[in-house]
């Protein structure tokens, strides 16, 4: 490997006695992490070490300029090896790098990202959860590390990854607001990066929401009002008759692995699928015709995430119950079965979490 990487083990697991049928979403964290800095424009210091804290200046510049991006992807069990598998990785290793062109920080070669990623779960693979709609979550971010108050790019960073084991990240339906007043993004935007502040901007309004009996917000374009663009941290889909309905990804949107391989999967399905601007009052007015059979969320962490209802200016619009939709609990279980090798994957989605560099530590 062009990088070489310095490997500290932990003393001892700090898996034991962890209940592994009951996970909450990201609050619990396995053995080691993945760190490297880039200095003198190179990425240097590579490290596997166990996860713990990080000291810094109170004048590190992500914490006051907001140069920080993230990835989310998760790690299953073969059914087929029982050894960790991956889900279109390189899509993910592509998107970290663009995100991070966005604000202008530098690139993460993929063969430094993908070493990263397989190094991590193969180490920590123990900490992979079995129970049905659990996984590895995996999180590689990067962020500027000098130490300036100048408005500038920063000229150093550090590169990280840590993993997870994790439950379900919405448990059952969701219920949705339609935003009146918030804007996710607007056009020219971060929108389309996982940029740290994009969601720190949708926090306030999510939480009004959660007072109003609501779990997320559906979004609307910041021109207009008319156009919906993401339902919280996910892309949305509306079924509309026979046909499914997805905004196209601009630099509003985010464009999210998940809902790429949903299109995938349903256009091999010969399921109708229509990539458009999808407006609010289209949606409304099929409800009223009878016509909106289903609309669910698609991402990293909940996969598929079934809408219950959605209330727009003060009316709640109730949608069919679990049981009569054929969409989306289909293309969960497609796309969860894919993960875990319980059926074929015509896309070559699936790898191997293998990694060179514990092979040459071995």
């Amino acid at each position: 490997m062009k990088y070489p990487v310095k490997i500290q083990l932990i003393n001892q697991s700090r898996r034991e006695g962890l209940d592994f049928d009951s996970l909450p979403f990201g609050k619990t964290f396995s053995d080691h992490m993945f760190v490297a800095d880039y200095i003198d424009g190179e990425w240097k210091n590579c490290q596997i070490m166990p996860y713990g804290d990080l000291s810094f200046a109170p004048s590190l510049m992500a914490l006051h300029y907001g140069q920080s991006v993230f990835e989310g992807m998760k790690a299953n069990i073969s059914s087929k090896t029982n050894e960790p598998v991956l889900f279109r990785a390189d899509k993910h290793a592509n998107r970290f790098r663009i995100s991070s062109e966005r604000l202008g920080m530098p690139e993460v070669p993929e063969e430094l990202f993908m070493e990263a990623i397989n190094s991590l779960v193969s180490l920590d693979k123990n900490w992979i959860p079995k129970s049905e709609g659990s996984a590895l979550y995996i999180r590689p971010f990067i962020f500027a590390t000098d130490e300036s108050l100048g408005v500038r790019a920063s000229s150093s960073y550090k590169f990280i990854v840590f993993t997870g084991p994790v439950g379900a990240y919405y448990p059952k339906p969701v219920r949705i607001l339609v935003a009146q007043k918030y804007v996710r993004a607007f056009p020219g935007g971060v929108g389309s990066a996982k940029a740290a502040g994009n969601y720190a901007a949708t926090l306030k309004p999510a939480e009004i929401a959660k007072k109003s009996g609501f779990d997320q917000i559906l979004w609307l374009d910041g021109m207009e009002f008319k156009y919906i663009q993401e339902c919280g941290t996910m892309n949305i889909f509306a079924v509309i008759g026979d046909t499914v309905i997805t905004p196209p990804t601009t630099d509003t949107i985010l464009d999210g692995v998940t809902r790429d391989s949903i299109i995938h999967l349903l256009t091999k399905k010969g399921v109708k699928v229509e990539i458009r601007p999808l407006g609010i009052d289209e949606i409304i007015n099929a409800h009223k015709n009878g016509e909106l059979m289903e609309m669910f969320g698609s991402g990293t962490a909940a996969v598929v995430s079934h809408v219950a209802d959605l209330c727009y200016q003060d009316i709640v619009y109730n949608l069919p119950s679990i049981e009569e939709r054929k969409i989306g609990p289909m293309i969960k279980k497609t796309l969860t079965d894919i993960k875990e090798n319980k059926t074929e994957d015509h896309f070559g989605w699936i790898t191997p979490a293998t990694s060179t560099i514990l092979q040459v530590a071995k």
